[in-house]
C-alpha cells in the first residue's frame, strides 16, 4: 500500500494532536490502493475510504459517534462475501532516531506476522533479536506503521515487549510519526505500547470488498 492517500492527511494531523471536528459526520475518500477500504473512527468524525459513492455510503447511515464500525456497516462496505479485519486501535508516537537498536533479520519470511504485514503493507522490514521480532513497514494510506511479536508470550511479564519497542523507536528518525494498530482486547500489547509512549487516535477497520 505504499503510496501516499488522502486518509494520510488525517492520520499526520492526529499525530500533531489535530483532529477533523467533533461533528458526528463521516468522510468519503476514494478506496486505497491494492484492492483495500478501510472506515476509520476518530472522536465525533468518521473518515471511510472506499469505492463506494458518497450517496451509497451515506444511505446506510453511518455517523462520527460510532456507527461507522457497526457490524452491519461493514459488512455493506465489504459485499456478502468480502473480507473484514477486526477492529483495531490506532495509536501513533514519534522516532527516537539514533544509532538502530535492532537488527534487521533475515529467513524469517515464514514468520506469521510477517507474512500478515506482506499481504497489507509494503516495503516490509524485519528486525529483532532474543526478544521477538519488529516489522516496519509503509502501512494504511502510506503511514509509517510498527508491528510487534515476542517470541515467548510469557515474556511480556519481564518487560520485553517494552523493551523491544523502545529500541524499535529508534529504527524511526527522530520526531517522525508512527503508528501501530493494535488489538483492544490484546491488553498486554496495549499497555506497551501505552507505556512506551504511545497515544491513541482512533479506531479502525480494513475490508477487502468483493461486491456483485
Amino acid at each position: 500500500m505504499g503510496e501516499s492517500h488522502p486518509l494520510l492527511t488525517f492520520f499526520l494531523a492526529a499525530a500533531d494532536g489535530r483532529f477533523p471536528p467533533a461533528d458526528g459526520r463521516v468522510t468519503v475518500l476514494p478506496p486505497l490502493p491494492g484492492g483495500l477500504e478501510c472506515s476509520v473512527a476518530f472522536t465525533g468524525h468518521a473518515v471511510v475510504a472506499t469505492a463506494l459513492t458518497r450517496q451509497a455510503v451515506y444511505a446506510q447511515g453511518p455517523d462520527g459517534f460510532g456507527a461507522s464500525l457497526s457490524p452491519d456497516f461493514l459488512r455493506h462496505l465489504a459485499g456478502p462475501k468480502g473480507w473484514i479485519d477486526v477492529t483495531d486501535a490506532t495509536l501513533t508516537a514519534r522516532g527516537t532516531g539514533g544509532p538502530p537498536r535492532l537488527a534487521e533479520l533475515s529467513g524469517a519470511d515464514d514468520h506469521p506476522r510477517v507474512r500478515h504485514a506482506r499481504k497489507l503493507r509494503t516495503n516490509v522490514k524485519v528486525y529483532g533479536d532474543e526478544r521477538g521480532l519488529i516489522t516496519l513497514a509503509d502501512g494504511l494510506a502510506g503511514r509509517r506503521e510498527l508491528s510487534i511479536e515476542l517470541h515467548n508470550v510469557q515474556d511480556s511479564g519481564q518487560g520485553h515487549g517494552r523493551s523491544l519497542l523502545t529500541d524499535a523507536l529508534s529504527l524511526v528518525p527522530e520526531t517522525e510519526p508512527v503508528f501501530a494498530a493494535v488489538s483492544p482486547g490484546n491488553a498486554r500489547s496495549l499497555r506497551a505500547f501505552l507505556a512506551c509512549g504511545f497515544t491513541p487516535i482512533s479506531s479502525e477497520v480494513l475490508l477487502r470488498p468483493e461486491r456483485e
